[in-house]
């Protein structure tokens, strides 16, 4: 029987997971999909490591049904379906590891307190995350659980690129720039330095474009810089989220337009961003469909925000060889992609518009001064990694 991980990366609306072989090799994906639709009509798609589905399910009266009611589904369904597999540890994408956190955790009483009292942070995730802890911990718990950290990664960039210009006794308390989707950009980094070695050793900014965005800027595939700070709500526009924000408006919707904080954080994490702008959808595939002038606005928003911020990191690399496009907007939206390297023209890239249209790993032209490269990212796969590493087994 083959010792396995499930590896969960658990959103507001929607779960992503893997199912990985352990092998002396480390773990190999056998299977994964997602449960979506949460809150509305869920559905389930599983799929094995050649894309040909194993389940699909859907619940369209499951309006109600709730993280946990569907994390029990899916981890009876794999206990029923894959008889030849024995779970062995479910690995967690935990999106905030404040200070403390800066690897992957075995997950217990004490840590679990310590990632709740973290929720406020990440409103949008933390509160899931830790609710398909629970939901397992219910199911078997004697079952290991492994937490990874978005923040980890970025845990040791220069303290200056870390500090906040507050009064010293606030940082003493934990307020600092943490930066998020660590994970995606970790394993970014190790592609990138199997892929293209070189680059790899210079400087690369890497774009994680999706509902959620942010850049990095790594040197030596180290995360000297990134754009999300505090929170997942800094840097880049978003599907919902404002991205960075002049602080004056926060004071001024509580003081002038006499909003709560709860009304702010729900203003400024699910209505602003590409929905809030566009009045139309977050979803950018949505907007290049639409016909509507304020989808132009929120796209032209989301891309001038994009150079604009690339530009910034640009500054604490000191120099540009490389960007990485990745996420769901960045490994899938060639217009997007070719909007923002318009805008960065000035630093010398060149984009290869057929090259660019099929997605190619590559997509600077052969004279660009900067190399620019696609590189789907998996999340899932970083997890499963990290929780072989913490169980011993190889990784």
């Amino acid at each position: 029987m083959s010792r396995a991980i499930i590896s969960l990366n658990a959103g507001s609306s929607s779960i992503k997971f893997g199912l990985f072989l352990l092998t002396a090799e480390g773990p190999v994906h056998a299977a994964g999909g997602k449960l979506e639709g949460i809150g509305t009509a869920p559905r389930l798609i599983v799929r094995d490591q050649d894309g040909v589905v194993l389940a699909q399910r859907n619940w369209p009266d499951g309006g109600a049904m709730t993280h946990e009611g569907l994390l029990d589904d899916l981890y009876h369904w794999a206990d029923a379906h894959l008889p030849h597999h024995r779970i062995v540890a479910v690995g967690h994408r935990v999106v905030h590891g404040g200070t403390h956190f800066a690897a992957p955790v075995r997950i217990d009483a004490a840590a679990l307190e310590a990632l709740e009292a973290l929720s406020p942070l990440a409103p949008l995730h933390q509160p899931h995350n830790l609710a398909a802890i629970r939901a397992i911990a219910a199911m078997a718990p004697d079952l290991p659980q492994i937490a990874c950290f978005d923040t980890a990664f970025h845990h040791d960039m220069p303290a200056v690129a870390a500090r906040m210009a507050l009064p010293r006794a606030y940082a003493d308390r934990g307020y600092r720039r943490y930066g998020f989707h660590g994970l995606s950009y970790e394993y970014i980094a190790d592609r990138l330095g199997a892929v293209d070695p070189a680059l790899a050793a210079g400087r690369v900014i890497v774009a994680h474009l999706g509902n959620g965005a942010s850049m990095c800027a790594m040197r030596g595939l180290r995360s000297i810089d990134t754009t999300m700070g505090f929170t997942a709500l800094d840097g880049l526009m978003m599907g919902t989220r404002t991205g960075s924000l002049d602080p004056g408006v926060v004071v001024h919707l509580m003081e002038q337009e006499g909003l709560s904080g709860k009304a702010i954080e729900d203003l400024l994490y699910r209505q602003s961003g590409l929905l809030g702008v566009s009045g139309v959808s977050s979803d950018m595939r949505a907007l290049h469909a639409s016909n509507d002038p304020r989808a132009a606005e929120a796209i032209e928003l989301f891309v001038w925000r994009a150079a604009r911020h690339t530009a910034a990191l640009m500054a604490g690399l000191e120099g540009l060889d490389g960007i990485v496009f990745t996420a769901g907007i960045g490994e899938n939206d060639p217009v997007i992609r070719r909007m923002i390297c318009a805008r960065l023209a000035w630093t010398g890239i060149r984009i290869d518009d057929a090259a660019n249209e099929a997605n190619e790993p590559v997509i600077s032209a052969p004279h660009s001064a900067v190399a620019v490269r696609v590189v789907p990212t998996d999340e899932e796969r970083m997890i499963a990694r990290h929780t072989a590493r913490l169980l011993g087994e190889a990784a």
